[in-house]
């Protein structure tokens, strides 16, 4: 077996396949997988790979490496310096290196960002969840789910062939730059309803600049901040950018507050902002060559005009640099809407990019009847797997369905979702298992407070919920203490609605009591880091935060793991089939603990010695609309105390110039 060690690893430089570990989006899993596809894909075929086996994705610098066998490899992407025993070397071309012999991958230069190096037969790496791919946050995939280091031995899969080895054409490399045009569809969430008119004339018309602070998770913008169409998000959050949760498209232009980014590979599948616009899945490779100070012009496009991600060649319209449209679609987003079959309720099918359609229940409100429906939805469309379907994912009141653009056309897709729809039983009907898991809460968490203190050091001093989420809860709610908050989210019962708000089997979870639901917003911009198992609530919703990274929900505290890392965790309450915790319409229970209890828990979870109690039962909406009508009165003067609070917050946000238009505003 031919084996590949590594002299010098570059700054991150990570195994990947194409395209990427697919059909876990619902619980917080994203696909991964190269950044630019097509220069990894061109790459394998330039070694005669198929096109998705594993090579290696190289951002910034690309690595310096030996061969025990002599080793036929291609490097692709971005510009480089490429040498064999410091004898120059070709791009684009397969190239042959012998035993011994050191292959140096040089730095990007003034254009592109990533490389890509494909090995004849592929790398090997062990698969996690049906892919090789590497997710750095989550810490698996590739090798030992990091990035490669000085030291590290590969070995050659020695997979079979495709084809001959061949020379990349011109028309089929792709065009890079440092003024960028991506090619998007219009919605899920454009105007009018949630941007004004003047606002997407901006974002069609204004250069955006890529910010430095950018990466896999997703391409940080500086641009014009919106006008917006509303003032708030309701009970989703006090900014207009505030939604329900629902699931995101890898390409969606998100605007998390006022600061617009591009959700990459890495990104999350599920969130509360709105995204006005979404790159096409055959532009979507440009995310990839993306540097900081480079500039980017969005270009609507006609969905069901895109070019094909399948083609390599000229038919993708990669090979050159500007995008020919002749305009968008003039639907807002909006593809079109029906009413469930009892006539209660407005279904809105929304594009979120040529390879989805968010389906949407009712009007923008909490609602378990919504979420009910949702259900219904997805059992149906699972029940018959129409062929080119890829992921179901529900979020609060609404189920994104994802497909290969190249096996299932979107008009196709819309006109069979309106028939599956006029098939579904009454939401009233709904009973589904749901589990009691009581989990235990460190709160106000000595993590959580660092998260907050990195917040005001490196992003934003000023931001109204600092320099305590907690105190910024009260307020917002209209509680007499920060006591208020602690009993309220002790004595709460919060039922799971979605999987995966910030990866990892993350729950956004709600209340079961309306009077128990605090309302809060979401950071604006988002935290750059968040503790592992944080717990926090933005807009009615909780989260429990499922590994590191970026987050936006106020923080109360912190619990244990609700991921399994490859940790004997079955003891724990894991199911060994997979490993995620919790499950749609569980119910979670919160016990208080000390931090120092909260690190011994965590501990003894790892190791597997951790317990989680949990209790089997159902959920019966018709039993919970019962208990809705009987505590109605009460329920509707605690509601609107708390909307009195928040009105009086919104009030003050205005006096103090916190709507104020910030033109590039990202801290």
């Amino acid at each position: 077996m031919t084996t590949i060690s590594v002299l010098r690893a570059g700054p991150q430089t990570t195994i990947q396949d194409w395209p990427g570990r697919i059909r876990h989006w619902q619980v917080g899993v994203p696909p991964s997988g190269p950044m630019d596809d097509l220069s990894f894909r061109l790459a394998n075929v330039a070694v005669g790979n198929p096109e998705g086996t594993a090579g290696l994705e190289c951002t910034m610098m690309g690595p310096r490496l030996t061969f025990s066998e002599d080793t036929v490899v291609a490097i692709t992407g971005a510009p480089v310096v490429v040498t064999v025993d410091s004898m120059p070397a070709p791009q684009w071309t397969p190239i042959t290196v012998k035993a011994g012999e050191v292959l140096d991958i040089g730095a990007a230069g003034p254009v592109g960002m990533r490389v890509y190096l494909a090995v004849a037969g592929g790398i090997d790496a062990e698969e996690y969840l049906g892919s090789r791919s590497t997710f750095t946050l989550g810490k698996f995939g590739g090798k030992d789910g990091r990035p490669l280091i000085e030291g590290d031995t590969l070995s050659c899969a020695g997979a079979a062939l495709a084809s001959a080895p061949r020379r990349i054409l011109n028309d089929e490399k792709p065009a890079l730059t440092d003024n960028w045009q991506l090619a998007v569809t219009v919605g899920p969430h454009s105007a009018p309803e949630f941007f004004t008119a003047e606002d997407i004339e901006d974002l069609y018309n204004t250069p955006y600049e890529v910010h430095f602070n950018s990466d896999r998770t997703g391409v940080r913008l500086v641009g014009p901040q919106p006008r917006w169409a509303r003032t708030d998000g309701g009970e989703a959050g006090l900014h207009p950018s505030n939604i329900h949760d629902n699931a995101y498209s890898v390409g969606a232009l998100d605007f998390t507050g006022d600061t617009p980014i591009l959700l990459g590979p890495d990104g999350p599948s599920l969130g509360g902002f709105v995204c006005p616009v979404t790159v096409t899945t055959a532009d979507r490779w440009k995310m990839g060559q993306l540097k900081p100070g480079n500039t980017v012009r969005f270009v609507p496009v006609r969905s069901a005009e895109a070019a094909s991600p399948a083609d390599l060649g000229s038919a993708r319209r990669s090979d050159i640099s500007v995008v020919l449209s002749s305009g968008g679609d003039h639907d807002g987003g909006v593809l079109g809407s029906t009413m469930t079959a009892d006539g209660s309720t407005v279904v809105t099918y929304r594009r979120s990019g040529d390879d989805n359609i968010l389906v949407e229940y009712g009007d923008m409100t909490l609602d378990l009847a919504l979420r009910a429906r949702v259900h219904a939805l997805a059992e149906r469309i699972a029940a018959d797997r129409p062929a080119g379907l890829i992921d179901l994912t529900p979020g609060i009141r609404s189920l994104q369905v994802k497909v290969d653009p190249t096996k299932l056309r979107q008009s196709v897709l819309l006109d069979w979702l309106i028939e599956c729809e006029a098939q579904l039983p009454a939401a009233s009907e709904l009973v589904v298992p749901s589990r009691t898991v009581h989990l235990p809460l460190s709160w106000d968490d000595p993590a959580t407070r660092e998260a907050i203190q990195r917040y005001m050091l490196g992003v934003r001093s000023d931001a109204p919920w600092c320099p305590w989420n907690i105190e910024f809860i009260r307020r917002m709610n209209g509680l007499g203490s920060v006591d208020d908050v602690h009993r309220i989210v002790f004595d709460a019962e919060y039922l799971v609605l979605g999987l995966g708000d910030v990866y990892l089997g993350a729950p956004v979870a709600v209340p079961l009591d309306p009077r128990h639901r605090l309302v809060t917003t979401k950071y604006n911009p988002a935290r750059t880091w968040t503790p592992e198992n944080a717990v926090g609530i933005g807009g009615a919703y909780m989260c429990i935060y499922g590994m590191e990274g970026p987050g936006g929900y106020q923080f109360v505290g912190r619990t244990t793991q609700v991921w399994n890392h490859r940790h004997p965790l079955e003891a724990a309450g894991f199911d060994p089939e997979h490993p995620w915790l919790l499950r749609f319409f569980d119910k979670i229970r919160w016990y208080p603990v000390s931090a120092d209890e909260l690190l011994d828990l965590r501990a003894d979870t790892a190791a597997g010695r951790g317990r989680v109690q949990i209790e089997h039962g159902t959920f019966s909406l018709a039993e919970h609309q019962m208990f809705l009508d009987e505590n109605a009165a009460d329920i509707n003067a605690q509601r609107s105390m708390m909307e009195i609070a928040r009105t009086e917050e919104r009030r003050r946000w205005s006096d103090s110039g916190e709507f104020a238009i910030k033109t590039g505003r990202v801290a």
